[in-house]
């Protein structure tokens, strides 16, 4: 945890992911001013549009903060690597593809590489092209997601144990016990997605935080699984409309176009379940409240440090055989 934070110059082992495009200035400078490391999603988003995120939040943080590049995704992959160099953003976590051919580049400004990963085998390979940390995605996890579909509990410590990398813990994540569990698993530190959502900083729909409030534990689905391509969201109409046309052979073209960005942005910003959908993660059944951002980092540290010191009183205690 210590070495991850100082790699990273972060006070909290706690990265935002991205968000794709719906990711904004004010989310992820208000995780970074918290002491965590606040993350900008490319999604699809034009280098111009993504450059003009960056600006507003170096406006907002003197602290680190990352970028996020959907390789396979975003079709400026090439000018977004050039736009962190320009704006020497310290922090680039590499998804959706193979973050091998861009590494050098980057390491060379001395920008530390995160590389998303869902495998053992992923991990492997994004260790041998020289990243720095691997963050591993359980199939918990909101939004594009891994068909592996394997879960964080299981994932985390495979990893560790065939990588020498840090690697951070995501998907399932959203309270100081998902921090305590993600470190006893061998993690170094964990990233946030759905539980950020909920936050008085984050600029989306309030029915987008007041349906992750009231959410219960099984209150997400899984769309794509018909055509290769999952994702996790929120029940709502437009979901459920999505997985009864999957029923019906739904072409991946026509998946692509009902879970484009587009209407990502008509759930997420404008509240509208019937014309988008909005991400959420398994951990929507813990959200309870929205906190500042600050408050959220906060109790969650200290709520890990309690639960990891009350495991180890009980682990004092002798057992019965």
């Amino acid at each position: 945890m210590k070495y991850i934070c100082e790699l990273l110059s972060i006070k909290y082992p706690i990265i935002q992911g991205g968000m794709g495009n719906i990711s904004n200035a004010s989310l992820a400078a208000a995780v970074s001013n918290a002491g965590g490391l606040g993350t900008i999603g490319c999604g699809t988003m034009t280098p111009g549009q993504v450059e003009a995120i960056v600006v507003e939040t170096k406006e907002k943080t003197n602290n680190n903060f990352a970028l996020n590049i959907p390789i396979n995704v975003s079709p400026y992959t090439d000018e977004l690597v050039n736009l962190v160099l320009k704006h020497d953003i310290p922090v680039v976590a590499l998804s959706a593809g193979n973050p091998a051919p861009y590494i050098p580049a980057l390491q060379k400004k001395k920008v530390k590489v995160i590389a998303i990963v869902a495998s053992v085998k992923h991990a492997q390979k994004a260790e041998a092209a020289g990243a720095d940390v691997l963050a591993a995605e359980g199939f918990e996890a909101a939004g594009i997601n891994s068909n592996l579909e394997l879960t964080t509990f299981t994932l985390i410590p495979q990893i560790c144990k065939h990588v020498k990398l840090p690697v951070l813990a995501a998907g399932g994540i959203g309270n100081g016990q998902g921090v305590a569990a993600a470190l006893m698993l061998g993690a170094s530190g964990v990233q946030l997605g759905t539980r950020l959502i909920a936050t008085k900083e984050a600029p989306f729909h309030p029915a987008y935080k007041q349906k992750l409030i009231e959410a219960m534990d099984n209150d997400t689905c899984i769309l794509g699984r018909s055509v290769g391509q999952v994702r996790r969201v929120l029940k709502a109409p437009y979901s459920e409309k999505i997985l009864d046309l999957e029923k019906q052979g739904l072409s991946p073209m026509t998946y692509r176009e009902m879970t484009s960005e587009v209407h990502h942005i008509y759930g997420a910003m404008n509240g509208d379940v019937n014309k988008g959908f909005m991400n959420s993660g398994q951990v929507a059944g813990l959200i309870e409240d929205i906190p500042t951002v600050q408050e959220l980092l906060d109790g969650m540290m200290i709520d890990a440090k309690k639960q990891i010191e009350n495991g180890l009183a009980e682990f004092s205690t002798p057992f019965m055989i």
